[in-house]
């Protein structure tokens, strides 16, 4: 699975084709849809990603609980109502107010739960909540107030103006304005702003829910090398990414298919998230693509997710 394999507009589509991918044209032209795309439209608050990952745990498509998975991995109870709280920096210009990544930040494990226990008051255990500090960019909180709320992901938000996609829900919005708050005057924000870092002025909240669906099948491999480059609109780095992922695992891939084993591929785009599989082939078709290796337009088919 191939999250952020392809992004709208002229800047990837003018990559995408002077990008040569050899291994995924050929691994395309042999393997064929498996079932409709996951998604529908760039605006929809879950990514095509989190609803193929949604699909394969066998949960509903929408309102995907990232925030309950996490915190099953981490050994809580995952039947609670969770939320991921993400910190970021919130930089804001003329016209509008961008979302950084959080790696922007450089926060370390000591700093990040500072500041994280400098919130500790917004969730109070006497009244339900539940917190816990997962990694330097993600903490966890939990209280059934939080059961529903429905938020777009992060990735819908970083390195994007924030207006069109700031919760509707007024438990997360007030959520989010007491952080920022909280966060405004900190005497750990007036270290960092002092020693030349970004100011954490604001957190993400996203992937509220229970846990739906079982666990996520021990097979799946997910690489998510294109991650860092397309967020950060480095195209240069994005192909690069592509052409060394299709040089090892799409060359293996295709390996293993060659060989007649059963391989699933599926690419996420901005929109839709699409599966591919071997088709049944009869003994002439197998010899034809033998013969002639098949090979479809990876980069048409990356253009249309």
């Amino acid at each position: 699975m191939i999250p952020h394999a392809s992004a709208l507009g002229d800047a990837c589509a003018h990559t995408l084709g002077d990008l040569a991918l050899p291994h995924l044209a050929e691994l395309l032209g042999r393997l064929r849809p498996s079932g409709p795309p996951q998604g529908s439209d760039e605006w929809s608050p879950d990514t095509p990603f989190e609803r193929a990952i949604a699909a394969l745990r066998g949960a509903p498509s929408e309102g995907v609980p990232v925030a309950a998975w996490l915190a099953g991995e981490a050994g809580l109870d995952a039947t609670q109502a969770w939320a991921l709280l993400t910190p970021i920096h919130l930089s804001v210009g003329s016209d509008q107010i961008t979302a950084l990544t959080p790696e922007s930040l450089n926060l370390d494990a000591t700093e990040s739960r500072a500041i994280f226990e400098s919130l500790a008051e917004l969730w109070p255990a006497v009244e339900g909540w539940q917190s816990h500090w997962l990694s330097p960019t993600q903490w966890l909180i939990a209280h059934p107030s939080l059961a529903g709320m429905n938020s777009a992901s992060l990735d819908r938000v970083l390195a994007r103006n924030v207006d069109a996609w700031m919760p509707e829900a007024r438990r997360l919005r007030t959520l989010q304005n007491e952080c920022q708050m909280l966060l405004h005057g900190s005497p750990l924000n007036e270290a960092r702003e002092a020693r030349g870092e970004l100011v954490l002025n604001s957190v993400w909240i996203s992937g509220c829910g229970v846990t739906r669906g079982a666990e996520l099948p021990a097979d799946v491999v997910i690489d998510e090398r294109m991650r860092a480059p397309l967020l950060a609109g480095d195209w240069a780095a994005w192909a690069e990414a592509w052409r060394a992922l299709d040089a090892e695992a799409i060359t293996a891939l295709l390996t293993q298919a060659k060989a007649g084993e059963y391989v699933r591929l599926t690419l996420c785009g901005e929109r839709f998230a699409q599966t591919y599989a071997p088709p049944e082939l009869g003994a002439f078709q197998r010899l034809w693509q033998s013969l002639v290796p098949p090979r479809a337009d990876a980069a048409k088919l990356l253009e249309a997710l």
